[in-house]
Formats: structure tokens, sequence, C-alpha cells
């Protein structure tokens, strides 16, 4: 019979996931509030698992530890490709807040002033940026999804999750459902059911788990299906302010070029440009902070699990 430690395991994992299911919003796509709650149970994830191993008798130096050190090491190498994504983005926010920088420190513009000095110049390069960041995150999930082994099993059994083993197997499966659901928002969704990475292949057997499955079985799947049913749409980065930026600047473009057809725009006198301009700042301001925030989480994670390996070590070391 499994120790008490190990339901209260579970117990934490379905708890997480409950109130990460809870707070998914269904819509085209996922705010980036929600894959910062995703993120903080990865981490919580990875250290409850941790402190478990310290609580129950393992065999020094078994195989547990080689499976631990191989999926903290998985968990490495995913969250490096996680952070040049995260880290493209934030490069796309500061690119955009030049073209308001720009635009509130041109107070007169006319149609030869707009085309040939850095206004233009900022609005084209942030489409750009835009598409370019899509386009690099899907060569990069191209080139690097086979070696990421982000592999979901939609047939799990509650026979399989027994013993220790079944903790390990447990905590890898919700992993990879983590993050495919961090891949998708912030750097490439994909409808192709072919797409290299595998994180898109939905198809959970989901009525059967609710039937048949432990509270843990009916949880993971409840999440999976809730976020498969709204991953419909185009594809490209699924983050919501990611997308709500760009609709800003392509129409701020559209509104400038029109304007300036018609003769010269004088900005004390355009209150539109003025509120599409704070609009754009305001959708900026919050990608900025909140890919700031995930940015920082990454970074404690790579600490976390250095830290996690280390104490590990040690504990087998000294035991």
């Amino acid at each position: 019979m499994d120790p008490p430690s190990f339901n209260g395991f579970y117990s934490f994992l379905t708890r997480g996931i409950d109130d990460l299911e809870r707070d998914f919003v269904p819509g085209d796509y996922m705010p980036i509030q929600f894959l910062q709650t995703v993120l903080s149970l990865l981490r919580s994830l990875h250290s409850q698992l941790t402190l478990l191993v310290q609580e129950i008798h393992l065999p020094v130096g078994g195989k547990w530890l080689d499976e631990y050190m191989d999926e903290s090491s998985r968990l490495w190498e995913v969250c490096q490709v996680l952070k040049i994504g995260t880290t493209a983005m934030e490069r796309y926010c500061s690119a955009g807040l030049n073209v308001t920088a720009s635009l509130d420190n041109h107070r007169r513009l006319t149609r030869q002033h707009f085309f040939e000095k850095q206004i233009t110049r900022f609005l084209s390069f942030c489409r750009r940026e835009g598409g370019g960041l899509e386009e690099s995150n899907k060569s990069l999930m191209e080139t690097r999804g086979e070696t990421l082994q982000l592999k979901f099993d939609r047939k799990v059994t509650e026979s399989r999750l027994n013993g220790f083993s079944g903790i390990l197997y447990a905590t890898r499966n919700v992993t990879s459902l983590l993050l495919m659901i961090l891949f998708q928002g912030l750097l490439y969704f994909s409808p192709d059911p072919d797409f290299s990475t595998n994180v898109c292949a939905y198809g959970y057997d989901y009525e059967n788990r609710l039937l048949f499955g432990s509270s843990f079985l009916v949880s993971t799947a409840r999440l999976h299906q809730k976020v498969a049913d709204h991953m419909k749409g185009p594809a490209g980065v699924m983050l919501c302010e990611f997308r709500v930026s760009k609709a800003a600047i392509e129409e701020l473009k559209e509104d400038l070029e029109w304007r300036l057809s018609q003769g010269t725009v004088e900005w004390e006198r355009e209150a539109g440009i003025k509120e599409r301009v704070e609009t754009l700042n305001s959708c900026l301001g919050k990608l900025r902070a909140g890919t700031d925030n995930i940015l920082g989480q990454i970074d404690d994670f790579f600490d976390e699990i250095v830290e996690g390996r280390k104490t590990l070590l040690d504990f087998c070391t000294h035991r």
C-alpha cells in the first residue's frame, strides 16, 4: 500500500489542477495572468516532488534518482526554449513602446515628415516584428520539438499511478500538459495535427476518465478538455495581450496613414490619435509586465531545479 504522503501529493496535484481549470476563461486566446498561474503550478509541482523524496525511504542511488535527474534535465531544456520565445516577446514590447514614444515626440506631422522620419519605420518594424516573432517561434518549435519530448499520455490508468514510479509518471505527464499550455500561449499554436511537437495532439479519453478514473485523473482530463475545446483558432501565438497589441498597432498605423493622406495632422487637435496611442501604450505595458513576470519565474525555476538536484544528491550521499 502506498504511504499517506503519496495520497497527499496527489491531493496537492489535484487541487492545483482544479484551481487552474477554474481560472481558465474560455475564449479565443489565453490571458497572460493564466499563463503565469500555469508556470507557478509547474514550479510548485517540482518543489513538492523534491520534498516528497525526502519524506519517504527510497534506495540510495536507485532508478528513481536517475528518473528524477532525467526529468529535471528535461525541464531545464524546455524552459530554455520557453525563455527564448518569451524574450523575443519582450523585444516586441520594447519596439512597440518606441513607436508610442516617437509619436509623442512629434507634435506636428506632415505627409513628407511622416514618410521620411522614424515614425513610419517604427510602425513598419512593429508589424514585421509581430509576424517575425510568430515565424521564429514556429521555427523554434519545429526544430526543437522532438527533443523537448512534450508527450502527453491521454490514456493513463489508475494502476499506472501506483508507487513512487507512478508519482514520477504522473508528474511527468502533468508537467507535459502544463508545458503544452505555456508553449501554445507564449510560443506557437498550430491546429495542424501533424505539427512536429505533438503539442496539439488532443483527443483525450475524457468520458472514460470521468467514469472510471481517480479524482486526479478526472481533474487532469477536465483541464485538458477545457483547453482543447478553445484551441481551435488560427495558428500563431495564443497570448491575448499579444493579439490585442498587434491589432492596436495596425489600427494606429491605418488611422495615421488615412489622416495624413488628407493633409497635415496637428497632434493637439487629433484626439483620436491620442486615444489610440494611449490604448497601445496600455496594451504594451500590460504585455511587458506580464512577460517580465514570466521571465522572472523562469529564472527562479532554473535556480529551483539546480537546488533540487543538489538537495537530492546530498540527501542520498549523507543517508
